[in-house]
């Protein structure tokens, strides 16, 4: 039986260095191949768009590689205690897991909460990086908000004004030539069945049954089209009561003396969730029109 046991911690030690080797490659692996991916995209709205949806994925991904390979490297650790009963072999596996485990739940918190603002960054760098004509080789100017405005059709205008897409519009001075770049908004509107654009939002709620602290309640959302007017209807529950919930309403209205002087106003939102969203804007004026918009659900 021991001299059996023994074989098996042999073999085991074998398979989980080997394991192990292979689990940092991956990672590593993981971590260059996103690199390379992002290094061979030439346009700045393709690597502002990949970073957007590869990056935390990628290295997410890398982490929970590099967190097995602990895993599997501390199951090789202590074999002199090990060997002396097959108990302390549950104890190291389920030592080894739980390790494992709690730097997969620490990084995706990260992840979540911690990492989206320096990705923001990332994100920026290339978004407002000086793009290039490629006819004439120009550099292009970035309008500022009042200035696009002549080169965006009313619907991509309607777009902006509910803060569901954002458009940035660089000119080439010299040619007239006009590149038009689509972002995603501030806040969350869907697209209209109508007219297709990003503009249908949540006009009004009506409770049709109310909730109480041991059943569901149901709701009527009422959608509005902010551009072809056309409307819809949507039935939702309402989750029970529970004691124990506020409501925080956000200010109406911004005021700053000398307005005139002001260039970039950001709001910083800590909702109870644990989550911090920012925004920016460049007026006091749109800054105040978001935050009438503005919904803790969405």
């Amino acid at each position: 039986m021991e001299l059996t046991y023994s074989k098996f911690l042999a073999v085991w030690q074998i398979i989980a260095l080997g394991l192990c080797g292979a689990s940092i490659i991956g990672g590593i692996l993981i971590l260059i191949v996103h690199r390379l991916r992002f290094s061979s995209i030439s346009d700045y709205k393709q690597k502002y768009d990949y970073l957007a949806s590869n990056d935390s994925k990628m290295i997410f991904w890398s982490i929970i590689a590099f967190a097995v390979a602990l895993t599997l490297f501390i199951n090789t650790v202590y074999d002199s205690t090990v060997v002396l009963s097959y108990v302390w072999f549950f104890v190291r596996l389920f030592i080894a897991v739980c390790i494992g485990t709690l730097i997969i739940y620490i990084s995706y918190l990260m992840m979540q909460f911690a990492y989206p603002t320096t990705l923001e960054k990332k994100m920026k760098r290339w978004r407002y990086k000086p793009r290039v004509n490629k006819k004439t080789g120009n550099v292009m100017k970035l309008l500022s908000e009042d200035e696009e405005d002549v080169h965006l059709d009313e619907g991509m205008q309607a777009e902006e004004n509910v803060f569901s897409v954002d458009y940035d519009v660089w000119v080439d001075e010299t040619t007239g030539d006009v590149q038009i770049e689509k972002y995603p908004g501030h806040l969350i509107a869907y697209q209209c069945n109508s007219c297709g654009f990003k503009t249908m939002k949540l006009q009004k709620e009506e409770i049709v049954v109310a909730p109480t602290e041991n059943t569901d309640g149901e709701m009527i959302k009422n959608y509005q089209c902010n551009y072809c007017s056309a409307k819809r209807s949507k039935t939702v529950k309402v989750a029970k009561l529970s004691q124990t919930e506020s409501h925080y309403e956000l200010p109406a209205h911004l005021h700053f003396k000398d307005e005139e002087k002001v260039n970039l106003v950001t709001l910083e939102i800590l909702i109870s969730t644990g989550k911090t969203k920012i925004f920016e804007f460049t007026s006091t004026k749109q800054a105040s029109e978001f935050l009438n918009q503005f919904k803790i659900e969405e």
